[in-house]
């Protein structure tokens, strides 16, 4: 279960002036807030606590469950060899984390690129961040009999 179920959050509405004028207001904030100490690429669909407060979006290849094959045999990226690789970072923060250990194990949906740029805290409260692509699903969420017949 997503925080989203637990608690309505969408309480602001996209298409309203004063959601515009908060997300001019906040958009700085969040950037370098994030950016100063996540190292955040501003997607607008931020999982930061679903990855051990490690960026996913770090990563070369923009990986959003887990690391690909390439992981080198010390933990660093296949592509930037100097660096290490995000997500053995973030498998080895989450369990440190006071609040959500488990859900680096959530399947995270494929990143939505309209968002990127924007602001991922009006994004969440306008419920932008929860659109998915047409055709994806998430095999966590039960099936309606409309997806099992097609």
């Amino acid at each position: 279960m997503c925080l989203e179920d637990e608690v309505n959050l969408r309480w602001l509405d996209e298409k309203k002036p004063i959601t515009r004028w908060l997300a001019r207001l906040i958009l700085p904030v969040e950037k370098i807030s994030k950016e100063t100490l996540f190292d955040c690429r501003m997607c607008g669909q931020c999982i930061l606590h679903s990855t051990g407060m490690t960026c996913p979006m770090r990563c070369p290849k923009n990986l959003r469950n887990g690391p690909c094959g390439g992981v080198r045999p010390n933990g660093n990226c296949e592509v930037f060899a100097d660096k290490p690789c995000v997500w053995v970072q973030g498998i080895e923060r989450a369990p440190r984390l006071p609040l959500w250990q488990e859900d680096i194990h959530h399947l995270q949906p494929p990143v939505n690129w309209r968002l990127q740029g924007t602001s991922s805290w009006i994004n969440l409260f306008t419920g932008r961040d929860a659109i998915r692509p047409r055709g994806w699903e998430n095999a966590n969420e039960p099936q309606t009999n409309s997806d099992q017949h097609g």
